[in-house]
């Protein structure tokens, strides 16, 4: 099988130092196939390539914590008499920029599923969307896409 490119890995999100790290793991030039992989499990999908730094700026410990953040599907917060507060966040930018109305269906129904696995039940998300222009046809599609994934999930 070919050897995949810079330029390839360039297309599928990875930047050249990831890909020259995928090189150095596998002490070889990867292929397309085994590329694409790590684009994907290296994604911001998958390993929240660029938001984890943010991430590990928030607590995740406290006296209110019942399930500390990472710790379960979700974490779990005591908000007095009896009740607790779930929260889950989940980014689908990766598959929601290849299908957009099953990447943010499937976005939904994972914060959802974690929310349930908790033992609690969803009252309210909070779904921040970012986009550009509106004047670009492939946003307007992504935006319709989204939207829709969303409200019919």
């Amino acid at each position: 099988m070919q050897e995949a490119t810079l330029a390839q890995a360039q297309e599928l999100g990875l930047l050249e130092s990831e890909f020259e790290e995928i090189k150095k793991i596998m002490g070889r030039t990867p292929n397309f196939t085994e590329m694409s992989i790590y684009s994907v499990m290296w994604s911001e999908h998958c390993s929240y390539k660029n938001s984890i730094k943010w991430l590990k700026t928030l607590p995740k410990t406290g006296k209110h914590m019942l399930v500390e953040a990472g710790e379960e599907n979700a974490g779990l917060v005591d908000i007095g008499d009896g009740l607790a507060c779930c929260f889950k966040i989940e980014s689908h930018n990766h598959p929601s920029a290849l299908e957009p109305y099953q990447g943010a269906a499937t976005g939904v129904g994972g914060i959802n599923r974690d929310i349930f696995t908790m033992g609690a039940r969803p009252i309210a998300q909070l779904n921040s969307l970012r986009f550009g222009s509106l004047e670009n046809d492939r946003t307007k599609w992504l935006v319709e896409g989204v939207t829709k994934g969303i409200g019919d999930y």
